[in-house]
């Protein structure tokens, strides 16, 4: 997958409330066109003005949780990004209210590659969260402490793979 041919062009908004974590991120995904946003209120205006391809949310500090239900009542894709809450109920969570994409921000170096995921799979009309599970499983189950989260939750996971746009 060449995640630069998929992502160049699209409107992508970035929000968080952290300005190095917002600076990285317009470098690391300097091919799209980008709105950033470092409050739920600013982040809330732009997706209700605008049309996006894609949304990267913080989870702390912005809402991300609320963000979410904007960007899914306007059809906007939303990749969860996330350090401190960075749990498996906050995962599940993610995919639950909508969200396509739940990465961590200690891969934040790969935001181009999940962002051409979260792209990809919508084209395709694919389930995003095959794509989370091979590149993230394996980081998530360290993470985690082992797959015991996944297997507690089996069917929704296999639901969850399997649904599409």
């Amino acid at each position: 997958m060449d995640a630069d041919k998929i992502l160049t062009g699209r409107r992508v908004l970035i929000v968080d409330d952290e300005q190095d974590v917002l600076d990285t991120l317009v470098g690391l995904l300097d091919m799209c066109k980008l709105d950033t946003a470092a409050s739920f209120d600013q982040a809330k205006t732009l997706m209700e003005s605008n049309d996006y391809d894609l949304a990267v949310l913080d989870i702390m500090g912005v809402r991300g949780f609320d963000l979410l239900q904007v960007a899914k009542k306007r059809n906007i894709p939303a990749l969860m990004l996330t350090a401190h809450s960075l749990t498996s109920e906050s995962l599940k969570k993610s995919a639950e209210d909508g969200a396509a994409y739940f990465a961590p921000k200690d891969k934040m170096s790969d935001i181009a590659i999940f962002a051409a995921d979260v792209i990809e799979s919508k084209d395709k009309k694919k389930s995003p969260w095959i794509r989370v599970f091979d590149r993230l499983g394996g980081f998530y189950d360290r993470k985690f402490g082992g797959t015991d989260w996944r297997e507690k939750e089996k069917k929704f996971w296999e639901e969850k793979t399997k649904t599409l746009w």
